[in-house]
């Protein structure tokens, strides 16, 4: 990325815990830093995974962390209760609950068990004050329907992650109050729809994210993704809003801050 001026950024969303990235956890935080990338959010996707991913926020201190259960695990995992959530959030590098969600495409036979578990995050984001991490995948309908009988019995803050859902989803997770954030797949030459929903969406709404070791943005698709990466991302994000990428980065930092109060700077 020499031929461009590093951006101040924040990946939001990544999995440094992966076997991807094993040994490698050093060199990765560095890369990042050295391109503009002044703190990430590593997510814990499985709650017997949470002290590994805890370890790497303390290791470093651009890393923090967030606890929970992804959708496809939720049927294989033991569930996890609201209370064991909310210990969890004592520690001061933990910033979001979740990730969690519904995943139709691969995993629609849990369904069930994986609204269930989403209604379990849901109630320990309010507790804590934590935003909630989302994932949703061939679940539009089923997912604008609980976020949005969830947040009328009592709000809490929540973001999007790697967005490549519908417009429909996208407006009533807007009118909720919820932020959207663009991974590398919205910087792919076909995912015009996916621009098209940031360029409408309200600018201070806006996050962006690696999900590294998925998801690399060209010109690193079908690669490793990490953190520095990101970057990338950013500057199709800046493209598809018709703002400068310096613009996008300070907009997506301070959108950010603003959603993930005990990581802002």
């Amino acid at each position: 990325m020499s031929e461009h001026a590093p951006l101040n950024l924040v990946d939001s969303h990544c999995h440094l815990d992966f076997p991807d990235f094993d040994g490698e956890e050093a060199d990765l935080v560095a890369r990042a830093r050295a391109t503009g990338v002044t703190r990430m959010v590593t997510i814990c996707t499985r709650m017997g995974n949470e002290p590994r991913v805890r370890a790497i926020a303390e290791r470093f201190p651009e890393v923090f962390y967030a606890a929970g259960i992804h959708p496809m695990y939720a049927a294989e995992e033991p569930p996890v209760t609201v209370e064991q959530l909310v210990a969890l959030a004592a520690h001061p590098k933990l910033v979001g609950i979740g990730e969690t969600g519904l995943d139709y495409h691969y995993t629609a036979e849990s369904a069930a068990v994986q609204a269930e578990s989403l209604r379990v995050h849901i109630e320990a984001a309010r507790q804590t004050g934590l935003p909630l991490i989302i994932h949703s995948r061939d679940a539009d309908a089923d997912m604008a329907r609980i976020l949005t009988q969830e947040h009328r019995a009592g709000p809490f803050g929540c973001v999007m992650h790697c967005y490549t859902s519908g417009p429909e989803l996208a407006r009533a997770a807007l009118d909720l109050g919820f932020y959207l954030s663009m991974s590398g797949i919205a910087a792919f030459p076909r995912s015009t729809e996916i621009r098209e929903i940031f360029a409408t969406a309200p600018r201070d709404r806006i996050l962006v994210e690696t999900d590294a070791p998925y998801l690399a943005p060209p010109p690193y698709r079908g690669k490793r993704n990490e953190p520095a990466y990101v970057a990338h991302t950013a500057r199709a994000g800046a493209e598809a809003l018709g703002i400068d990428p310096a613009e996008f980065a300070a907009l997506t930092t301070a959108n950010f801050d603003r959603l993930f109060t005990r990581a802002a700077i």
